[in-house]
């Protein structure tokens, strides 16, 4: 299989979801780009749920990325928190309106269906060659990986459940190290 043709299959499958969520998106109002912010924000930590953190994991520009948060916070699916030590930063946050949506239009029905034809080590080997494939594309051409904290060279393991960033100089719980960060770096 060459690389044209990987890139032709991971194109058709990521229309073939982004048609999917457009056609269940249609029912509460929402664009596309809309519920991707509401998809990174159920899953980043909070060092990266900043304006600037979804602009950088989405790749948009900030025009386009203020414009989408006017909306979901119109729509009261997210809010804006200020930082307790920096006021110029701000802090995005689901609201359970949110999260409500996340957990109904994910996982997507056309995927969620493989669970009937696909084995556990069919899926697993699946997921790890994407995982690879994603990391070698973000190195070669220097992305920034928003990877999990659990795979970070930042965090340290203290003890068990005890970990801490050494990056940020903050404690991390057992659920922070699961969720993405824009300052991961592969260890």
């Amino acid at each position: 299989m060459s690389l044209l043709e990987t890139q032709q299959l991971l194109e058709r499958l990521a229309n073939l979801l982004r048609s999917e969520r457009r056609a269940a998106l249609t029912d509460f109002g929402l664009q596309p780009v809309q519920f991707e912010v509401l998809d990174y924000l159920s899953q980043c930590n909070r060092f990266s749920d900043t304006p600037m953190a979804v602009t950088e994991y989405l790749r948009q520009t900030k025009g386009t990325v203020s414009q989408t948060l006017k909306v979901l916070e119109k729509y009261q699916l997210i809010m804006k928190v200020p930082d307790q030590d920096d006021k110029r930063v701000v802090h995005l946050h689901l609201t359970e309106k949110g999260n409500h949506l996340v957990d109904v239009l994910k996982p997507s029905p056309i995927f969620d269906s493989l669970k009937s034809s696909a084995n556990s080590g069919e899926i697993d080997a699946m997921n790890h060659q994407l995982k690879n494939l994603l990391v070698n594309l973000q190195t070669q051409n220097e992305l920034k990986s928003f990877g999990q904290c659990k795979y970070c060279r930042h965090n340290l393991r203290k003890a068990e459940g005890d970990f801490f960033c050494n990056l940020t100089q903050q404690s991390l719980s057992d659920s922070d190290i699961e969720l993405i960060c824009r300052e991961q770096v592969a260890s």
